[in-house]
């Protein structure tokens, strides 16, 4: 069950690409960006309403280069930009959205 996988498990199944049944739409996207597949994890959120797929909506176009409209989804989010290089904010956020 995705409610007890450890961080550390994620980040193993990310290694192994084999991804564990039962996650969230969030933790799937975060789970196909790990993988490489920034296509499909920006399909899984674009769409959603919430808070939390616009911080991920934003930190996808982050990671693409468009830094005018990854700006925007974090303000629909409620916060700003980090500090921190992609690489540092995607295990950032597994960590949140694995809590």
């Amino acid at each position: 069950m995705a409610a007890h996988l450890s961080v550390d498990d994620f980040f193993e199944s990310v290694k192994k690409r084999q991804q564990p049944s039962g996650l969230t739409i969030c933790q799937q996207a975060l789970w196909e960006e790990g993988v490489g597949n920034w296509e499909k994890a920006h399909t899984l959120i674009q769409d959603l309403p919430d808070q939390q797929s616009a911080l991920l909506h934003a930190y996808l176009h982050r990671v693409e280069g468009d830094n005018w409209n990854a700006c925007y989804w974090y303000s629909q989010a409620g916060t700003t930009m980090p500090d921190i290089d992609t690489k540092e904010e995607w295990k950032e956020l597994v960590k949140r959205f694995l809590k």
